[in-house]
């Protein structure tokens, strides 16, 4: 791990201390969940901005290491392009989660429905960003990376813009949820629904592609053949979660579980 860091650093020295500043702040987040009662849709506020700290981190981190393997790519546009877009959207989710208020879906007021519009422009751009580095990664040549390797990286990425962009579909009803109004369920830190269909579910999956795929191809499968087949599988998985919730079905029905067991008995 400690040469994991090191050379994370020596790649991206800027995207490093994003990410790392990004992980202070996931951790400060889910601290204050255990210090403030203050709640958004019946659960505590302090959960939304620690899940996208988290996710920043991730993403950030991720992006330094694969970037660093582009000729000719100015990293620094991308660099603060995340650091400027991003920041924005975790500071506001924060700020709103410090008064008990919605961040996404508010357009209650005018300014309030610019700064959801501000953050819809904002995720929108890193991913077709992101998208830009998929094409680069399709459209040069890296004869240092292992074949599977590299096609790990491409449909990472692919399978992250494609489902980073099935946020419109939450955004544009104004709900997370299908059968019921931003559900959210006690379910860990997640919160996913149990009751009724959750969008954030295949949102999730398909996004963090961008981690799972190249760390199993890399550390795991070794093939190139075995990498696209995982990656056909992965995204066939956020697929199939995308349209059981918009069939109202929730991830895992607990509910209904709890139904059958009492009825056995």
């Amino acid at each position: 791990m400690i040469d994991f860091i090191q050379q994370l650093k020596y790649r991206n020295e800027t995207l490093f201390y994003y990410g790392l500043l990004c992980l202070i702040l996931a951790a400060i987040f889910i601290l204050l969940t255990k210090f403030t009662n203050t709640q958004v849709y019946h659960v505590n506020a302090w959960y939304k901005p620690f899940k996208f700290a988290f996710s920043t981190f991730l993403f950030a981190w991720a992006m330094a290491w694969y970037c660093y393997y582009l000729p000719h790519f100015n990293i620094k546009i991308f660099n603060w392009s995340v650091i400027i877009l991003l920041g924005f959207e975790i500071f506001y989710i924060a700020f709103q989660a410090s008064k008990g208020q919605l961040s996404h879906y508010n357009i209650s007021t005018p300014v309030y429905s610019a700064l959801y519009s501000m953050m819809a422009i904002a995720a929108t751009l890193v991913t077709l960003y992101t998208a830009y580095v998929g094409v680069l990664f399709f459209t040069n040549s890296f004869p240092e990376l292992p074949h599977y390797y590299l096609w790990a990286i491409r449909m990472g990425i692919i399978i992250f813009v494609i489902f980073s962009f099935e946020g419109f579909a939450m955004g544009s009803r104004l709900n997370h949820s299908v059968g019921a109004l931003n559900d959210n369920s006690n379910w860990f830190i997640i919160g996913w629904s149990k009751t009724v269909g959750d969008l954030r579910v295949s949102h999730f999956i398909g996004m963090h592609a961008l981690q799972v795929l190249p760390i199993l191809s890399y550390y795991v499968f070794k093939n190139t053949k075995w990498t696209i087949g995982l990656s056909v599988v992965y995204g066939l998985l956020a697929l199939l979660t995308l349209i059981q919730a918009v069939q109202g079905r929730p991830l895992i029905n607990t509910k209904n579980r709890a139904n059958e067991v009492m009825n056995k008995t």
